[in-house]
């Protein structure tokens, strides 16, 4: 069977996550598949893929395609395996800018004409479902490869499972899943999924000439979905050097403070927030999640599915600080013990909330700095709608933007600009030993005149004593 000259479903259905690799990558396994449509004029046998104009972010999908051989209804397990007609190498393309509007059901990013090339298929009477191996190379490079004996949920579980609700007809498709190194691809790259005993299925991706229309949803490059697509979290702006982060666990939040009004930026210290472990410091990167205010309305639509906090917590990516908007609304607690320690065990550096923490003293146990303006065990959902992730917010008065380097110390956490905070670290370091030097002087009973601020005739005193601490 070749897509495109006997195959003619009448629907197209996705599995969203089915691949323990890719499970892993995300930070959470299902405990049942979930699903989505696809429309059938989205499949093709390879060839062109086009990236509409102003989208960024058109990634690809490697995926086992089970086309059925027969109609099924309330099929058994074993019925389902029956059912099963083909096994195809499939590719599910999708233009992750336009998540945004697609509210869980992909329509817009994943139901363009071409975004399901289907290849060769091979007949299931023939080969052994769980020896199947699905390899994915993007302009010759191997990025995907997998055996289908990683699967979460087996071919014919996901054919028994949706018979319960629907009559699957023969020629219909199942994507079931994709396995870890999906990627977003650049017009003029070439995606070949191929799949062991049937073939491989090409496209060649190329931006479209045509200007889309305005009539609805335009692309939209958001933090969320730049991380979806690359399938981990979004890259960070700067990645510190080890001396910075080194330099930045040493120095005070204080010492901060002042070498960014050096640079201009004031009002980056989270006023107003008290830490867990005084005894511990925070260095990370902001990783971001903004509440708004409840509205039942709102809450009960949201109900059942992921929250944002949820998905915050699961996209925690090591060295992340998760730092919450909370509207300084400290009337319900905004994370417990479980996702604070859920968060450290994702390999985050700290927390951060202008809002309140629930169970504080299983909070304060954790080797993980928190940094938070009071305790409070009332519901999340009392005060707070999780909304919003790795998007600019509004914490303790201080705007913190995605990827900024967040410090904390005893005192209180501040925020530096992704792009000033190398600089700003050594400079902290060369302040604090310029400080510790005017403190031995006056300890040994000069005045602060020319000391504290340094002169320029104090200067070589301090040189003097610099190069001394450098060779102890």
């Amino acid at each position: 069977m070749v897509a495109g000259d006997l195959l003619s479903p009448t629907k197209v259905i996705a599995v969203h996550l089915n691949y323990r690799s890719r499970a892993e990558q995300r930070g959470r396994t299902p405990t049942e598949p979930s699903y989505f449509l696809k429309p059938p004029s989205s499949i093709s046998r390879g060839g062109p893929v086009a990236r509409p104009q102003g989208a960024e972010l058109l990634a690809f999908e490697g995926e086992i395609a089970v086309i059925l051989g027969a109609k099924v209804r309330d099929a058994t397990i074993e019925e389902a395996e029956r059912a099963i007609g083909w096994y195809a190498p499939a590719n599910d393309f999708g233009v992750h800018d336009f998540r945004w509007a697609d509210r869980g059901s992909n329509l817009l990013s994943k139901g363009h004409d071409g975004y399901t090339p289907i290849g060769a298929a091979v007949p299931a009477s023939e080969v052994d479902p769980s020896s199947l191996r699905l390899r994915t190379r993007v302009n010759g490079d191997v990025v995907q490869d997998a055996s289908a004996e990683e699967l979460i949920f087996p071919f014919a579980q996901l054919v028994a499972d949706l018979s319960r609700f629907m009559t699957l007809e023969q020629d219909d498709v199942i994507l079931t899943g994709t396995p870890a190194g999906t990627g977003v691809v650049q017009p003029g790259d070439i995606v070949e999924v191929e799949l062991d005993g049937a073939g491989s299925v090409r496209s060649t991706i190329f931006q479209s000439e045509r200007p889309l229309s305005a009539h609805g949803a335009m692309p939209k490059a958001t933090p969320a979905a730049r991380s979806f697509a690359i399938g981990v979290n979004a890259p960070r702006p700067v990645t510190l050097s080890e001396d910075a982060v080194s330099a930045l666990r040493q120095v005070s939040t204080a010492t901060l403070t002042v070498q960014l009004s050096k640079h201009g930026v004031s009002g980056t210290f989270l006023t107003g927030l008290r830490p867990s472990r005084p005894d511990l410091r925070m260095v990370g990167y902001a990783h971001t999640l903004r509440y708004v205010a409840t509205r039942a309305d709102v809450r009960e639509a949201r109900r059942g599915s992921e929250d944002a906090q949820k998905a915050a917590v699961e996209s925690v990516s090591q060295g992340d600080v998760l730092v919450m908007e909370a509207r300084g609304e400290a009337g319900a607690g905004t994370i417990g013990d479980i996702l604070a320690a859920r968060v450290l065990a994702r390999g985050g550096a700290g927390i951060v909330t202008d809002g309140a923490v629930r169970d504080t003293p299983g909070v304060a146990e954790l080797a993980i700095p928190t940094y938070f303006q009071a305790p409070n065990a009332a519901s999340l959902w009392l005060e707070h709608i999780p909304l919003d992730v790795d998007v600019p917010i509004t914490c303790a008065g201080a705007l913190v933007m995605p990827g900024d380097v967040v410090v904390g110390d005893a005192e209180g956490a501040v925020v530096l600009p992704a792009a000033l905070a190398e600089e700003i670290a050594h400079d902290a370091v060369e302040q604090e030993l310029r400080e510790e030097w005017a403190l031995e002087r006056v300890v040994e009973g000069e005045s602060i005149r020319g000391i504290y601020p340094l002169s320029d005739e104090r200067r070589p005193d301090y040189q003097r004593w610099h190069e001394t601490r450098k060779e102890e």
